[in-house]
């Protein structure tokens, strides 16, 4: 061989090797392949692969409400019922539309007849059910003992209160009504055991409190503005809170007295009570 015929050896043994190092050419090199075709992408070898893909569980459907019993839905149909027929009669007032009207509203009537019938016959057969038995009774000779026992308690009550409180009766000497209640105030210290300290407002008498004291600025420290006006005072620690305005009877006077001296009234109706320092 020429040297002409060597070199031309050596330049295709070149070419092809260097064709073989070369990637595969891309779909666009390749013309025969066309345009529109899609060629997989290579795999990095260096690249973790994906996770297989997992099924995934079809989700759990809700829970469904429970059914609402016939009974109800017969009450409301009912009840629908008795609306529209009532509205049709109120619109269009015939004989027939309002007498539709209320033959549908006596069967109502009825039902609850019946159930208030039923009702009545439990509460009698119940006696934590029976609202004539528990409370306050409604049967006049029921209601006798049970006005004597609570008036007993009270009076028990205020008596335990009389140790350590007092009750402060604001009067004025030309007031009729504070003249009025004046006995009603001595009967209830003599007998319930809870002493009277009456102030004068404006320096006057009142029979049975010969030892009453004037004013010295107690009742304008309390807003005193009507008489008679008495208060429950607790002298040691100065604890003063109104118990009525007005005459009031023996009984209200228990009522009002036991109340406001029940545990937790002061959190009910703060501002009733006041700290007044008392002479």
């Amino acid at each position: 061989m020429n040297a002409r015929t060597l070199l031309a050896i050596a330049l295709w043994l070149v070419s092809a090797l260097a064709s073989a190092q070369e990637p595969p050419s891309r779909f666009w090199g390749d013309a025969w392949r066309g345009w529109h075709f899609y060629e997989d992408p290579e795999v990095d070898p260096d690249r973790p692969a994906a996770p297989p893909k997992t099924a995934v569980a079809p989700s759990k459907s809700l829970p469904t409400a429970p059914a609402r019993p016939p009974e109800l839905q017969e009450f409301e149909r009912l009840q629908k019922t008795l609306e529209d027929v009532r509205n049709v009669a109120i619109m269009r007032p015939t004989e027939a539309n309002v007498r539709r009207y209320m033959e549908l509203e006596s069967q109502v009537v009825a039902r609850a007849s019946t159930f208030a019938d039923v009702a009545q016959r439990v509460a009698w057969s119940t006696p934590e059910l029976d609202p004539t038995v528990q409370g306050r009774p409604v049967n006049a000779k029921a209601l006798e003992v049970f006005e004597q026992q609570q008036l007993s308690d009270r009076s028990r009550s205020v008596a335990d209160l009389g140790r350590d409180h007092v009750l402060i009766f604001f009067f004025r000497g030309d007031c009729p009504y504070c003249h009025a209640f004046a006995p009603t105030l001595d009967a209830f210290q003599a007998r319930h055991g809870i002493r009277i300290e009456a102030v004068s407002v404006d320096g006057g008498s009142m029979p049975g409190f010969p030892f009453a004291r004037r004013d010295n600025g107690i009742a304008t420290a309390l807003r005193v503005t009507q008489v008679p006006a008495v208060y429950l005072a607790q002298p040691f620690t100065g604890k003063i809170t109104p118990i009525g305005f007005g005459v009031l009877s023996e009984a209200q006077l228990l009522e009002r007295i036991t109340a406001v001296s029940a545990p937790g009234y002061d959190a009910m109706l703060p501002s009733a009570t006041r700290q007044v320092a008392l002479p």
